[in-house]
């Protein structure tokens, strides 16, 4: 038993000193590989100088032949000469990091990585890919929130629409002395006034021209009729009176839905009010603390954000009161010019659609000609076709002043927006948010574009002095290089005392 416990135990010896000389020797031959992917070495090549090498420990005896193990491996490696090695050495260091541990061998046209494998434009591509979608996704939460919350969402917008247009009479005021409150108040309760005395008279001249609008109107119909029968359509009298009657039972057969559209109205009349009483409270309170309102929003923000912010607000709000100003202008001459073109025409009903005119300009570019398509329907039931002409033409030659003279002189420096973007902002804005949303796509499109060009040039600026700053450290540099050590002078020896 003694005899067999000895026999094991230099067995074991005998197969430690064999592995650890087979590991040394299998990793100087993979050196030598990534040296040459083409030509396989022999042993002679790993004649580098080895390091200690760790032998594998097969048991507690075993331990006794690691210093045997090397001491053979060592004296192996010697016998061939060094600078064979060298090439070697040089070689797996220039292999990359990248293939340690992959499991493969290293090929010089193979990538280190899967994703350097693919192309760069479609990296690129990707990468931009899947941050759009992120963005997307981004907006229509925001778009989804703002769907579920229209009602405050247009009462805010609204209220900073209004109060870009009162707010230059309130800092007046201010300005005169007059107390913030008091100014505050006053224009508030004098645009209220305003708006309320517009919609009185044209619901007043509505109500005074409706009998002889609709003594007109059946004039024009019956003449629509006849020129069905003897125009160029030449329908017969009881094609006529057959697709009359289809209308009138398409209404009576359909109370059902006439009475849930009344329930509908009724809910959105409910809507509406709620929404003017939102809009007028809030306008107030940006008039009376709008300062503070905007100082309360900035603390809201990362304190790195702030500055930039604070920039940046002052020259919204300066672009979006130019806009409405600017807008309030331009509607104002697109009613004046239209409403006399149809007064002058005879058409009835010429103030209140007018102002219908004026409230549809607000939509730039698109507002007025649709709004105004108004007067033409009732021109041509009222007057006839040419008269209907002449008006379409009144409407062609306004809207073409406006977008080539009015536009560019009175919007053209405060909102730096291309009709192109106008016109996809307003399809943009009717298609989410209706009516309101092509009121206030514009706007919105015009501040957007005024916060990123700030933040764009200070962030320019920025770049630029850090830029000089560096630029004048180099020069002191350079000047302190160039300067030749000034030599210190010896001290003048004092001058003895006899």
């Amino acid at each position: 038993m003694a005899r067999g416990g000895k026999a094991f135990k230099a067995v074991a010896k005998g197969m430690a000193v064999v592995a650890s000389a087979a590991a040394v020797i299998e990793r100087r031959r993979r050196a030598a590989i990534a040296a040459d992917p083409h030509e396989l070495p022999v042993v002679p090549a790993l004649t580098e100088v080895p390091g200690p090498v760790p032998v594998p420990r097969v048991d507690s005896a075993a331990e006794a032949v690691e210093p045997a193990a090397a001491a053979a491996v060592t004296t192996a490696t010697a016998t061939a000469p060094v600078s064979a090695a060298a090439p070697a050495a040089q070689a797996a260091q220039a292999a990359p990091a990248a293939n340690a541990g992959l499991g493969r061998e290293y090929h010089p046209g193979r990538p280190a990585t899967p994703a350097e494998a693919v192309p760069w434009g479609l990296r690129v591509a990707a990468e931009s890919t899947w941050r759009l979608l992120l963005l997307g996704a981004a907006l229509y939460v925001v778009f989804y929130v703002v769907d579920m919350l229209r009602l405050v969402a247009f009462s805010v917008l609204a209220s900073l629409l209004i109060s870009a247009l009162l707010e230059p009479s309130v800092s007046w005021l201010r300005r005169h002395g007059v107390p913030r409150s008091l100014a505050a108040g006053g224009v508030f309760l004098s645009g209220l006034a305003g708006i309320g005395l517009v919609g009185w008279f044209v619901v007043w001249q509505v109500t005074t021209n409706l009998s002889d609008v609709t003594t007109q109107v059946k004039t024009g119909v019956n003449q629509l009729r006849d020129w069905l029968v003897t125009g160029p359509l030449h329908l017969t009298q009881q094609q006529i009176t057959d697709f009359a009657n289809q209308i009138t039972k398409a209404i009576t057969t359909n109370t059902d839905q006439l009475t849930s559209a009344s329930i509908t109205g009724a809910q959105i009349a409910v809507e509406t009010l709620t929404a003017l009483l939102m809009t007028f409270f809030t306008t107030f309170f940006f008039l009376y603390d709008g300062a503070k309102i905007w100082n309360w929003a900035l603390r809201g923000l990362p304190r790195h954000s702030r500055f930039a912010m604070a920039g940046a607000g002052p020259k919204a709000w300066i672009t979006l009161t130019a806009y409405v100003r600017g807008t309030v202008g331009v509607a104002f001459i697109d009613a004046v010019c239209i409403g006399t073109g149809i007064e002058l025409l005879g058409v009835p009903l010429a103030v209140p659609l007018a102002v219908i005119i004026f409230l549809g300009a607000f939509v730039p570019l698109v507002g007025a000609l649709v709004t105004g398509t108004v007067a033409v329907l009732i021109a041509l039931v009222t007057q006839g076709p040419w008269t209907a002409l002449m008006v379409l033409v009144i409407l062609i030659v306004v809207m073409q002043v406006e977008s080539h003279i009015l536009q560019p002189l009175i919007l053209g420096r405060a909102v730096r927006v291309h009709p192109l973007g106008v016109v996809l902002g307003v399809a943009a804005g009717g298609i989410i948010g209706g009516i309101g949303g092509a009121v206030v796509a514009v706007p919105l499109i015009a501040v957007t574009n005024t916060v990123i060009t700030h933040l764009r040039q200070r962030n320019e600026a920025g770049q630029a002095v850090f830029t000089a700053l560096e630029a004048a450290r180099e020069a002191a540099e350079h000047k302190a290089a160039a300067q030749p050590a000034q030599p210190t002078q010896a001290a003048e020896p004092a001058p003895a005392v006899d």
